[in-house]
């Protein structure tokens, strides 16, 4: 049986929903401490484009409280689980500085994709583990400009690509122009160093750490020098930033792509690392799981604690009945967002059980307490945004 019926066969034939594949996440990570004698953090977000997925500033203060050391955690050795579109190069800067000032080992654990700053972190690993379908990705910075998240790297070649539109032919589209005129000296200078800064980062990370028991070479078995782990460091820095030779600052680079740049990777689909191999790739499951059948566009977790952050659905719409002048209560009609099946709730303003039985006979349900409605498909709705919205435009508390 696959991963994949494994897991469908629970929500089919046992209703796992949300709060269960909490549970089995838990479970998992839990096992693989056991297995790797460490202390997992799996940090995990969506790639839709729509949603605040990248890896930013915020995230990193709870980062910090989760994988700080406490009474429950006393390894030295951390994992980080990591898939991410990228995002803010000094926040990975910080949360490195914050692994290695804990722990004595950090391993980064790659099944599915971790781009841009989740490569620049991975880089700082004293181990690279990656299933076959894990991948990396060229390095970069991502950039605020003008109101826009962009690549450092494509906003510079789109500058020379018009520097030499301009030589060849005299003239610019006025278009182009206009975008043009709105950059300063500053911005622009600020954008190089931001991709060299990436480089920077990742040409450090690799000699201090990933490198630092590089003792013999493979082949001939000749010792290896500090100016040796250097120019490997460097070589594969600048492969990484040369988007020219990789094309895309969305290209997947696998296993077999980052060996041949010289980097060893832990082969999680080797014969030798076959437990590991199947708890990790239950560990993505059950996140596409969660991330599928909820509102959720990131996951934090440990063996003990998990954080989860919430798009919130715009119900603007749905709210169906308000009383002008004395509002008791608020009928609402909320759409699942995966199935499409539409449940019908009510807010209570005052505590009334008359409320209660008429909106009973109407079939309407209460508004959740803990403000999770869990649909009959499986699927988490997080209505938290609802409640602030009803709360803010009557005045009133949900009771």
């Amino acid at each position: 049986m696959t991963v994949l019926s494994e897991y469908m066969k629970k929500i089919n034939l046992e209703h796992w929903g949300y709060n269960e594949f909490e549970k089995e996440l838990k479970r998992l990570i839990k096992l693989y401490n056991s297995k790797r004698n460490t202390y997992m953090f799996l940090y995990v977000s969506s790639f839709n484009p729509n949603l605040p997925s990248s890896l930013e500033q915020k995230d990193y203060y709870f980062i910090k409280d989760l994988i700080e050391k406490n009474e429950t955690n006393t390894s030295q050795n951390l994992d980080i689980y990591i898939e991410t579109p990228g995002g803010s190069g000094t926040t990975a800067e910080e949360i490195v500085k914050l692994t290695r000032k804990n722990y004595d080992k950090v391993s980064f654990v790659i099944c599915g994709e971790a781009k841009s700053a989740g490569t620049i972190m991975a880089m700082s690993g004293d181990e690279i583990l990656m299933t076959q379908t894990g991948s990396l990705g060229p390095i970069d910075a991502q950039i605020v400009m003008h109101g826009n998240v962009v690549s450092a790297y494509d906003y510079i070649d789109w500058m020379n690509q018009k520097k030499k539109e301009a030589e060849k032919t005299g003239t610019l589209n006025p278009a182009d122009v206009v975008i043009l005129s709105q950059i300063t000296p500053g911005e622009l200078n600020g954008v190089i160093n931001s991709l060299k800064f990436a480089e920077d980062l990742v040409k450090k990370w690799l000699n201090d750490y990933k490198f630092k028991n590089w003792e013999t070479t493979e082949t001939t078995h000749k010792p290896v020098t500090d100016r040796m782990r250097k120019s490997r460091a460097t070589s594969i820095a600048k492969k990484l930033s040369n988007h020219n030779f990789w094309r895309t600052h969305g290209r997947s680079l696998k296993l077999e792509d980052l060996e041949e740049l010289g980097l060893r990777i832990v082969d999680l689909d080797d014969e030798n690392n076959k437990d590991i191999g199947e708890i990790v790739y239950k560990i993505n499951m059950v996140c596409r799981m969660m991330l599928n059948m909820s509102n959720s566009y990131k996951i934090m977790c440990t063996s003990d604690q998990i954080i989860s952050f919430n798009a919130q659905p715009n119900t603007q719409s749905n709210v169906q009945q308000v009383i002008p002048d004395n509002i008791h209560n608020v009928e609402l009609d909320q759409e699942c967002p995966n199935c499409g099946k539409v449940h019908k709730l009510y807010a209570k303003l005052i505590n009334n059980k008359q409320i209660d039985a008429e909106m009973s006979k109407k079939g309407r349900i209460p508004f959740p307490i803990d403000n999770e409605l869990k649909c009959e498909c499986g699927f988490n709705i997080n209505l938290q945004g609802v409640r602030s919205q009803i709360e803010s435009q009557f005045k009133k508390k949900i009771c």
